[in-house]
């Protein structure tokens, strides 16, 4: 089992690197560029070349059954469900075979909305310190099943 981060613009890095070094669990922190090595013997950085979705393709060409990939980035979150991998959203949510087609289809809502009237909607919500807290539970839970091969 590898634990997957895509790194470039994840806010939780260091509470998945907790996670992941109680577990004793692998963890490949995929980035362009710009992250600092953790000195973590578990952690291993992938630098990938620059260019949109590099590290999504890295990550979704790397990832199987058995592992657990964090992002924010839901194409790369449906792309890695279809091999199997089990994925947490920043927030803690998780996507899955059973939700991650409507996460799809209501990001692609959500930006043709937003292109067609781009002052209309505003941002999404800040990133509070529930969602970290939601996070790890539900990336030490995810890490327990994945272990146990649930």
């Amino acid at each position: 089992m590898t634990l997957y981060i895509d790194a470039d613009a994840c806010p939780v890095k260091a509470e998945a690197e907790t996670v992941a070094t109680r577990h004793r669990v692998r963890m490949v922190v995929v980035s362009n560029g710009g992250i600092r090595p953790s000195a973590n013997p578990l952690v291993e950085s992938v630098f990938v070349g620059q260019g949109p979705d590099e590290a999504d393709k890295w990550i979704a060409e790397a990832c199987g059954p058995g592992d657990v990939v964090v992002t924010g980035d839901i194409p790369l979150a449906a792309k890695c469900v279809a091999r199997g991998a089990q994925v947490v959203k920043y927030n803690g949510e998780e996507l899955t075979a059973a939700n991650v087609g409507m996460a799809l289809a209501t990001r692609d809502l959500m930006q043709d909305l937003c292109s067609a009237d781009p002052f209309r909607l505003g941002g999404g919500r800040m990133f509070s310190k529930a969602d970290r807290s939601r996070f790890l539970d539900v990336l030490d839970r995810v890490l327990r099943a994945a272990a146990r091969g649930a």
